[in-house]
């Protein structure tokens, strides 16, 4: 595997991105061939497996998608011209989260093509069409990509907005992966775990995650995963990308926090896979540790990528942060946010099944 990740990784993605290579073998992170996490991760444990496969041919949990439509909302005044200094946000469904700070717009894990797949007649399927579409997007000052699974950078996105976007972000490795879609490597700033950039005023730091990546059979850790930091005059968010728990939370706080916002993922949690994947009990610690002020949940509704039904992660979200009290704001997608006047409707509860959403009380 390290061989085969070595010879994908630096010699067929990298067409003359020679720099990119020699940054990715010098980077801490990478070792034998291969990017690897701060501490001991493994995949899918062995013991899971058959089971796994059993559950995924009999449907896994009841209502892993919706049985109607979720509701949308418009995405309107975005961004605010008016209020250039305000920080506002859009989720879009998934990781993807559209975001003004200091009056520049950022992008992260733009991801709006019908399937998380390679080909677009098999794979992991959206629920529904996402909120907008590229061309509805504003001009873009900065791109952020957390790592380079199919649901995080997708080929049909990317392409569509690159001329609209200034500056691509992006961990080690997957600069190589854009230039070969076409993307001018001009507008690519790639990078390891704690390298800072800036984008149009604002500090853009690439920080840990523990997670991994791939796009094919013979690729994985190939490339970097990460999550992002974005320093602004008076806000600091964060955004997790993907990742399982780690110690790297507090060495993140501890250099940039505290956090105004915090984006975390916390769905596609299984048993099988517990080092890679938040459950929603570690995504709470994690805020803890991340010292954010509000928790915004990403990396669900949209996808059926783990074996829960759609709407266990945030109704455990909601449980596991009940007692601390964490300020939880979780928005229909495509609905503009302002943090400080932002209250919860619960829009998913209306679309559980009765049975279960009788059981429920708003915390």
């Amino acid at each position: 595997m390290a061989v085969a990740s070595l010879v994908w990784g630096c010699n067929y993605y990298l067409t003359d991105s020679v720099h990119s290579c020699k940054k990715m073998r010098s980077s801490k992170n990478y070792v034998n061939g291969v990017f690897v996490n701060s501490i001991p991760t493994g995949m899918i444990k062995a013991e899971k497996r058959w089971g796994l496969v059993g559950k995924y041919l009999n449907g896994g949990d009841d209502d892993r998608a919706p049985s109607k439509p979720l509701p949308l909302a418009k995405m309107e005044n975005f961004p605010d011209r008016s209020h250039p200094d305000a920080f506002r946000f859009v989720w879009l469904g998934h990781s993807s989260v559209l975001m003004q700070i200091d009056g520049k717009t950022l992008l992260t894990d733009p991801m709006f093509s019908k399937r998380a797949s390679p080909i677009q007649w098999i794979g992991p399927q959206r629920f529904q069409p996402a909120p907008v579409k590229p061309d509805d997007l504003p001009r873009l000052d900065a791109v952020l990509i957390s790592h380079d699974h199919y649901d995080h950078l997708d080929k049909g996105t990317i392409t569509k907005i690159a001329v609209k976007t200034q500056r691509f972000y992006v961990p080690l490795g997957v600069a190589a992966i854009l230039e070969k879609w076409g993307i001018d490597k001009e507008k690519i700033i790639e990078m390891d775990w704690w390298d800072e950039s800036t984008a149009s005023g604002l500090r853009i730091a690439a920080t840990p995650a523990r997670h991994f990546s791939g796009r094919g059979l013979f690729d994985r850790f190939s490339t970097l995963w990460c999550s992002f930091v974005i320093v602004g005059r008076r806000e600091k968010i964060f955004f997790s990308g993907d990742t399982g728990a780690t110690p790297d939370f507090q060495a993140i706080s501890a250099k940039y926090g505290p956090f105004e916002v915090a984006f975390i993922k916390m769905a596609a949690y299984n048993e099988a896979w517990p080092d890679i994947h938040l459950t929603p009990e570690q995504a709470i610690e994690a805020h803890r540790d991340l010292k954010g002020k509000y928790f915004v949940p990403i990396h669900w509704g949209a996808f059926d990528l783990g074996l829960h039904s759609w709407y266990e992660p945030i109704e455990r979200l909601l449980k596991a942060g009940q007692p601390e009290n964490v300020r939880i704001i979780a928005p229909k997608m495509g609905e503009t946010v302002d943090v400080s006047t932002f209250d919860n409707t619960y829009w998913w509860r209306g679309l559980m099944p009765v049975h279960v959403a009788k059981e429920k009380s708003r915390p």
